[in-house]
């Protein structure tokens, strides 16, 4: 797929419609992980940026180790903005989830 992406000069639009999905995947994750987890939920997103930076490294494909970098990095900004999400539940801009305690 890279050689094609490559060949027909695709491959940086690729990997930027790519990367803006993922942002655009990180979004709701954050929202709902703070809604049903609280900020307890950034143990995931530190696992799953180490995962995908680990992956990254050890992938030889162009394609795939852009788009295991930007998931590991999109994944690591979002321990902050489960931080920044409490912050606006309090604030009232997202709903509260009556269910969770604490």
């Amino acid at each position: 797929m890279t050689e094609f992406l490559q060949n027909h000069n695709l491959l940086g639009l690729a990997i930027g419609a790519a990367t803006f999905l993922i942002i655009g995947l990180f979004h709701p994750f954050v929202i709902k992980g703070e809604y049903y987890f609280g900020v307890k939920c950034w143990w995931a997103f530190l696992i799953v940026g180490i995962i995908a930076c680990v992956a990254s490294i050890f992938c030889h494909d162009l394609f795939w180790q852009s788009i295991l970098a930007v998931t590991a990095f999109s994944s690591f900004w979002g321990i902050g903005e489960v931080f920044e999400q409490r912050r606006r539940v309090e604030r009232g801009w997202f709903p509260k989830n009556p269910k969770r305690k604490g």
